[in-house]
């Protein structure tokens, strides 16, 4: 991403903030794995799609109109010895310099210097809620400034959460973000096909998870999206099911939900294939249902269809196969509004998808389906999960669980699938398997 893509961004959020404002945007926080050991760090999104800025324990102030500069930064000072351990740090010159920061503070002086920012401000733009300890500090910098008022100092007399703004301008992507949304799903459908062709009885799911891991790495993308899901049998059946400490047998299908990260953007991919490279009759019916409902799904990501429409779409198409396959009995309109569909997919249809697997922006404006428009991204991904100890149900279809997931851009066009190199069709994944 250039350093222009940033500044446009802050520049947008500054237009619509309005010139008597000021934004609070602290990244996230180092996170504990267990003792002295630290989760890999990962900035917050918010942060890092104004900034760039990847380092811990940093604090954006966004100030239009700011005599000294409006794009201020409190960050971490260069430290010889703590670099020697940790790494080099930008300090208050590498963020000027590299980042196109107007001035840029120790973050040790915050308590001194970011009071006086707030000061005469009409709102203060910052979301509450996050970081309850980064709360108590902006309320007692409000009360500080509250208690200036004989002074002639005013307090800002709002607190606006910032997603508002800041999220509507992430739910549409920018040609750079979707160059790395691209890349990112490139790399995922890649190791999806590689899965699928390292499969074979007699694996555990972990070893699956570090084939996929394994790719993503190698492309360049250091870390999952997010947790794997390597799912046999009818561990298929467990919607987050991340445990993946089980042998994968022949005769069951294994469900993988997994997407790598690039440059901070996310895939987000969901195969299901056979362990043994064949499926069998049972497994092939479901399947066919499912990738059926996903066909349908996708083709109603066009602009001018709202949000629901690619679930509504899905849901049609599940619930004829279900009663086509006897799983379900009635008349199809009755079961759709009845919702009996729920017992054997109880999940929507998708989410949106950037920074985030789970993006940001609303779903409903008010109280109607959002409207799709070209440049958002989003996933569409039907199931069907049969329990093992589904009460009514033939045997041969317990304990099979099946998602097909894809991440979609609208375009003016129509839907763009950018994970389609993933293999999907059962001739396609059969073919993958054995050759």
């Amino acid at each position: 991403m250039t350093s222009k893509e940033f500044a446009r961004r802050r520049k947008v959020l500054m237009q619509l903030m309005g010139r008597d404002s000021i934004a609070v945007v602290p990244t996230a926080p180092l996170t504990m794995r267990n003792r002295d050991v630290e989760y890999p760090y990962r900035p917050d999104s918010d942060f890092f799609y104004l900034t760039g800025f990847a380092e811990p324990e940093a604090v954006l102030v966004l100030a239009p109109g700011h005599a000294h500069g409006e794009y201020l930064i409190f960050n971490r000072e260069r430290d010889v010895k703590m670099e020697l351990w940790n790494g080099p740090r930008a300090g208050q010159e590498g963020a000027r310099e590299h980042y196109g920061v107007d001035d840029a503070f120790p973050i040790d002086d915050i308590e001194d210097i970011l009071p006086g920012l707030l000061e005469n401000r009409t709102k203060i733009f910052y979301t509450m809620g996050r970081l309850p300890d980064f709360d108590t500090r902006i309320t007692t910098w409000l009360n500080r400034i509250r208690g200036k008022s004989r002074a002639g100092v005013h307090a800002p007399d709002e607190i606006v959460a910032l997603d508002h703004l800041l999220h509507e301008m992430r739910l549409f992507k920018s040609p750079a973000e979707v160059r790395f949304m691209r890349r990112a799903a490139t790399v995922s459908a890649a190791a999806h096909r590689h899965a699928m062709q390292a499969c074979r009885p007699g694996l555990w799911e972990y070893q699956l998870e570090a084939e996929l891991l394994h790719q993503f790495m190698r492309q360049g993308c250091r870390s999952p999206a997010y947790p794997s899901i390597v799912a046999g049998g009818a561990n298929a059946c467990i919607l987050h099911y991340t445990v993946n400490d089980q042998v994968l047998k022949a005769g069951d299908l294994v469900l993988i939900d997994a997407g790598a990260e690039f440059a901070n953007y996310a895939a987000d991919i969901t195969r299901t294939f056979p362990v043994n490279g064949r499926f069998n009759d049972a497994q092939r019916a479901l399947y066919e249902v499912v990738l059926e409902a996903q066909l349908a799904a996708i083709a109603q990501v066009r602009p001018g269809k709202h949000w629901n429409d690619p679930h509504q779409a899905a849901v049609r198409v599940l619930t004829r196969g279900l009663v086509r396959l006897g799983l379900l009995k009635g008349d199809i309109r009755a079961l759709i509004k009845n919702k009996a569909y729920e017992r054997f997919f109880m999940h929507r249809t998708g989410h949106w998808l950037g920074m985030d697997v789970h993006d940001v922006g609303d779903y409903k404006i008010g109280d109607s389906w959002r409207v799709l428009e070209p440049g958002m991204v989003l996933t569409v991904e039907p199931g069907l999960y049969i329990s093992p100890g589904a009460r009514g149900v033939a045997k041969k279809w317990r304990g099979i669980g099946i998602r097909i997931e894809d991440d979609v851009l609208v375009t003016r066009h129509g839907p763009e699938v950018l994970t389609k190199d993933a293999p999907k069709s059962v001739a396609e994944i059969e073919a993958t398997m054995n050759t």
